[in-house]
């Protein structure tokens, strides 16, 4: 059994092609690993509040001496990270919205990067303490950005995958459904997403 973890961000709700491709993902480990459970943040739903001075200060006083307002503003943070350490699989959507991540799952990945606790530096640099997770990012886009002339004005993947392997989660895998605004596309973006996810080894 298998604890995953799933972040959506799509404002879409049951259109969302993010989210369809995080639940073809974890069809396919469930069925490879009976009786695995799903926690999810729907962050459209109930985002994170975004990173403020109160909460970057809590973070620094360590949590037995904190008061009632640094514990209540360390809580996002501190939550976030427990769920993300707790999980074999981490399994990300990631709807492109203006050649990035929303903003919402920007304020995810700032609840969870943490000085000492995800990562630390040492004598050779920095130290990502977020180990042993298999991450998968599942990308919508109305166009293509995988390759070709627009793939330099993708900045959602190489953002995750550089934040994520900072933090030690260096086994990242993408799958995408893009094109799903060029007709001669559109209707087979997402089929050929989901057969990806269906041929692939988990």
């Amino acid at each position: 059994m298998k604890k995953i973890l799933t972040i959506t961000s799509s404002i879409s709700g049951a259109n969302s092609y993010t989210i369809k491709l995080a639940d073809a993902i974890i069809a396919r480990i469930q069925a490879i690993y009976p009786g695995s459970t799903v926690k999810t943040y729907d962050l459209a739903k109930n985002p994170l509040p975004h990173l403020e001075a109160a909460h970057f200060e809590a973070f620094q006083v360590p949590a037995e001496l904190r008061t009632a307002d640094q514990q209540a503003a360390a809580h996002y943070s501190d939550t976030a990270v427990s769920d993300l350490m707790e999980a074999d699989f981490v399994i990300i959507g990631v709807p492109l919205y203006n050649f990035n991540v929303p903003s919402t799952l920007k304020a995810w990945t700032d609840h969870i990067t943490r000085a000492g606790i995800t990562f630390s530096y040492g004598e050779q640099g920095p130290i990502g303490l977020v180990n042993g997770k298999k991450v998968f990012l599942a990308v919508a886009s109305g166009g293509v950005y995988s390759d070709g002339p627009m793939s330099a004005y993708d900045s959602s993947v190489p953002y995750l995958k550089n934040l994520l392997g900072f933090l030690g989660m260096t086994d990242v895998t993408t799958f995408r459904a893009e094109g799903l605004k060029i007709p001669q596309l559109a209707e087979t973006a997402l089929p050929n997403a989901v057969e990806a996810i269906n041929e692939y080894a988990f």
